[in-house]
C-alpha cells in the first residue's frame, strides 16, 4: 500500500488493517491503529511505519484511546519469506528472549550487525527494537486479561528486570503497569500464575472449520477436538505446557479464548505465538477472500466459507514426522498409525483428565517408536532416517526458513517428495502461495466445486452466476495460479470441499454441510 491508500484506509476507520501498519501524527507524538475512532489527521502531520518498534524508535507513544498493541499480528511476515518476514516469525516465537541477537542472527545465516542494518532499513526497527515491542504486546496482554503478579508479567514477557518492564510500559504507553491494568474493562477473578485465560484478537470473518480439521487428526492423550474446541500437550524450549482454545460465536466480545493449563512463564511469549500460527489468526481473510473469489472455480466455495483459515504447526519436527506418515493414505488411515507411534512418546508432566501424553521426540522415534510402525518398510526406514538426523542435528528446520532452504533441506531426505514439502510450508511456515496439484483430496476438491458450480443453489444460499462458475472448470490441469499469492488457501477450499458429504441426489435443494 501507498501513502494515499493507507491513509483512506485511516479515514475510513478500517479495522481489517489493525496491526498491517501504525499511524503516527507529529503534532500529538502519538501512534495509532488505523481504525483508531480519533479525528482523522491532517495528511501532512502522519507517518506511517511498518512496525509499532519503529513508531518508539522514532519517538511516539502508543495510542490511549485505540490501543494499537491489542490488535492481531502483520500477515506480511508470513507471505514474506525474505530476511524480514523470517526475522519477525522468529522474534514473535521468542528466539531473542532465549537466545539473546546473536542467536536469532546465527539462525538466518547472518551476523548480529548485518542483521541489524537490514532490519532497521526494511523495518525501521533493529531485533532489539522489535523484540522490546513484542514483549510490550504480551504484558499489555497480561496485563488487562488476567490477575498474574506485575513481577510474574515481567518475566514472562520476556523482561531481564522488572525495572526494565516498567521503565518499558511507561515509554511505550505513557502509563505505569498499574495504570494499564485498571484500563481493562473486565477484572478476572484471581487464579494461578500458570492458569491464564486471554482473548485471542483476529480479523473477521472467522471461519471455525479449522476446529474440524484440527479435530480430525487428534491423537488421543496428546490432542482432543471438537467443531469448536482444540486442547493439546506440547514441549517448549522451558518444559512441557498444555492449552485449549475454544471458540463462541454467540460470546460478547471474547468469541476466540484460549485457555493454558500449564506453562513456564518464561515459554509463554513462544506459546502465545505458536497458538495464533496454529489458527493462522494473523491473516487477512478479507483480501484472501477478495482473490479467491475472483476465480470461478472457486467463488461458491468462498461465498459458503468466508475467512477460511490455514492450520499451522506447534512443532516443526513433530509436522514433519505426520506429514511423512500420512504421505499418500488416508486421514483416517494416517491417524491410526499416528496413536500407535505416540505409544512411544513420553508422559506429560503437566497431565490433565485426557491428555497425559507428549509427542514422541526425533529420539524417541529413532531409538523404538519406529518400530510401532505398520505398512512399507521402505516408508518406516524413511521415517527413521528423518528422525536420526533430527535427534542428531544434521537437520535443522523451522519458522526461520523460507521455502527455498526448506526444500534444500527436507528433498534430499529418503522418503520426502514435493508434496510432503509443500505441506510442511503450508503449516510450518505458513507459507500462502503452495498448490498441491498432485494431492488427491485436491483432485477430487476440484470436481467437486464444479459439481457445486454447476448448480449452485445446491451448493451455497449465495447467489453465484453459474455460467461464470462453470467456464472456469474448463481450464486444463488448473494450478490456480490466477489467485497467487493465496493458492494454500484455495487449497483448503478444495480440501473442505473434498471432505463434505455430498447430498443424496433427491435433496439436492439442501444446503451442503460443512467439513465433520
Amino acid at each position: 500500500m501507498d501513502f494515499w491508500q493507507r491513509y483512506r484506509a485511516i479515514d475510513a476507520r478500517e479495522t481489517r488493517f489493525d496491526g498491517q501498519f501504525y499511524t503516527a501524527v507529529r503534532t500529538t507524538g502519538i501512534y495509532c491503529r488505523p481504525s483508531c475512532p480519533a479525528r482523522t489527521p491532517k495528511a501532512a502531520n502522519v507517518t506511517f511505519y511498518e512496525t509499532s518498534a519503529a513508531a518508539h524508535d522514532a519517538g511516539y507513544r502508543a495510542c490511549k484511546r485505540c490501543l494499537p498493541e491489542a490488535v492481531p499480528g502483520t500477515p506480511a511476515w508470513n507471505v514474506r519469506q525474505d530476511l524480514a518476514g523470517r526475522a519477525m516469525r522468529l522474534i514473535n516465537d521468542g528466539v531473542i528472549n532465549r537466545d539473546g541477537v546473536e542467536g536469532l542472527a546465527s539462525r538466518l545465516g547472518y551476523s548480529a550487525r548485518q542483521l541489524n542494518r537490514i532490519l532497521s532499513h526494511e523495518l525501521g526497527a533493529g531485533p532489539l527494537s522489535l523484540a522490546r515491542a513484542s514483549r510490550a504486546q504480551t504484558a499489555r496482554t497480561l496485563l488487562v486479561s488476567t490477575s498474574m503478579k506485575l513481577a510474574d508479567i515481567a518475566f514472562a514477557s520476556g523482561f531481564s528486570s522488572v525495572r526494565q518492564f516498567n521503565d518499558t510500559m511507561v515509554e511505550v504507553f505513557a502509563m505505569t503497569p498499574t495504570a494499564l491494568r485498571a484500563t481493562a474493562r473486565h477484572h478476572p477473578p484471581g487464579t494461578g500464575a500458570t492458569a491464564l485465560t486471554l482473548s485471542l484478537p483476529y480479523r473477521e470473518p472467522f471461519d471455525p472449520g479449522v476446529f474440524a480439521f484440527l479435530a480430525v487428526r487428534a491423537l488421543p492423550g496428546i490432542e482432543a477436538g471438537t467443531p469448536t474446541s482444540y486442547s493439546r500437550t506440547l514441549r517448549l524450549p522451558h518444559g512441557d505446557a498444555r492449552f485449549s482454545v475454544n471458540y463462541d460465536d454467540g460470546a460478547s466480545g471474547r468469541p476466540l479464548t484460549l485457555t493454558i493449563g500449564a506453562v513456564d512463564l518464561r515459554d509463554l511469549p513462544a506459546l502465545l505465538s505458536r497458538v495464533r500460527r496454529l489458527f493462522d489468526l494473523d491473516s487477512d481473510p478479507v483480501a484472501i477472500d477478495n482473490a479467491l473469489a475472483a476465480d470461478p472455480r472457486l467463488a461458491v466455495s468462498v461465498a459458503r466459507v468466508p475467512g477460511i483459515r490455514m492450520p499451522g504447526a506447534v512443532d516443526p519436527q513433530e509436522l514433519l514426522v505426520r506429514a511423512m506418515i500420512g504421505q499418500q493414505i488416508t486421514v483416517a488411515a494416517a491417524r491410526t498409525a499416528l496413536t500407535q507411534l505416540s505409544v512411544a512418546g513420553s508422559p506429560s508432566l503437566v497431565p490433565a483428565e485426557g491428555l497425559d501424553l507428549l509427542f514422541p521426540t526425533a529420539a524417541e522415534i529413532a531409538g523404538a517408536g519406529y518400530s510401532l510402525l505398520r505398512g512399507p518398510q521402505r516408508r518406516i526406514d524413511a521415517l527413521r532416517s528423518a528422525a536420526s538426523a533430527l535427534a542428531g542435528g544434521e537437520l535443522d528446520f523451522g519458522y526461520g526458513d523460507d521455502l527455498q532452504g526448506l526444500e534444500a533441506k527436507l528433498l534430499p531426505l529418503a522418503g520426502v517428495g514435493p508434496w510432503t514439502v509443500g505441506y510442511v510450508a503450508m503449516r510450518v511456515l505458513g507459507a500462502p502461495d503452495v498448490f498441491l496439484a498432485n494431492d488427491a483430496a485436491v483432485r477430487n476438491g476440484i470436481r467437486a466445486l464444479a459439481v457445486d458450480a454447476a448448480n449452485p443453489r445446491t451448493a451455497s444460499p449465495h447467489t453465484v452466476s453459474p455460467g461464470a462458475a462453470v467456464q472456469g472448470f474448463g481450464i486444463p490441469a488448473p494450478d490456480f495460479r490466477e489467485v497467487s499469492p493465496w493458492r494454500s488457501y484455495a487449497t483448503m477450499h478444495l480440501w473442505r470441499a473434498a471432505a463434505a458429504p455430498k447430498a443424496p441426489v433427491r435433496e439436492q435443494n439442501v444446503p451442503e454441510k460443512a467439513m465433520q
